[in-house]
């Protein structure tokens, strides 16, 4: 009795020692994996704040061979949940890269197709829009945007996806003569309208419901233009 059990402690042993060494390996391969973002950070780095900052961003996006107002550089963002506009802490440019397995410029740049993708899937897509509002909201205390940089933000946020949507409403903001500003409402109830409403004849569109009052203008004014 006594023999066997000393074999299945010696078992046991050898599973734990496996299961440590693999551990081990492992963490050895996941530091030096953060070792290299450490260092990619460094490059970027502005010494004397210790943030990558506009210029550094701007150095990453040329090795990127991406321009800076390309809409994967506003995803980078988003996936290292950037709290300031033009600026990456080590924190952030840390949680990012981890999750992208980037820890040189070259996989950077073949993960930022996979995170396009990742992004454009519905259950994260409105999370991004509402980030790239936030995202622009530079003053303390800040909430709504004016209409020059939502403008802007509408052509890389939602160009690509709801062209004639976009066009239209870019019309409008800059003829219209009510709203100076943009807040976080009117923003997301743009985006409930892209995704729900039939354009352009808007057929299904209910001024009844509860939409923000710009966008009854926005469609009056449609409206005004098909008579």
């Amino acid at each position: 009795m006594r023999r066997s059990s000393s074999k299945k402690k010696s078992g046991q042993s050898t599973e734990s020692v496996t299961t440590d060494l693999f551990r081990s390996a492992s963490s050895k391969a996941s530091n030096k994996e953060m070792d290299r973002i450490d260092h990619l950070f460094n490059q970027y780095a502005n010494k004397s704040s210790s943030l990558i900052d506009p210029e550094g961003i701007e150095e990453l996006c040329s090795n990127l061979e991406v321009s800076h107002t390309d809409i994967r550089i506003l995803m980078l963002a988003w996936k290292m949940k950037a709290e300031k506009q033009g600026y990456f802490t080590h924190e952030e440019w840390r949680r990012g890269l981890k999750a992208l397995r980037a820890d040189t410029i070259n996989k950077l740049k073949k993960a930022l197709p996979e995170l396009e993708k990742e992004v454009r899937r519905p259950s994260n897509f409105a999370d991004f829009y509402a980030y790239a509002f936030c995202y622009c909201l530079t003053e303390e205390k800040q909430k709504s945007i004016d209409i020059e940089t939502i403008c802007q933000l509408l052509e890389i946020v939602m160009g690509s996806t709801f062209r004639a949507q976009v066009d239209y409403f870019v019309e409008y903001l800059k003829i219209q003569n009510d709203y100076k500003v943009i807040n976080m409402d009117q923003w997301m109830g743009l985006y409930r309208f892209c995704n729900e409403i039939s354009f352009p004849d808007m057929g299904d569109y209910n001024p009844e419901l509860a939409w923000p009052l710009i966008l009854d203008n926005f469609v009056e004014w449609i409206q005004e233009k098909q008579a």
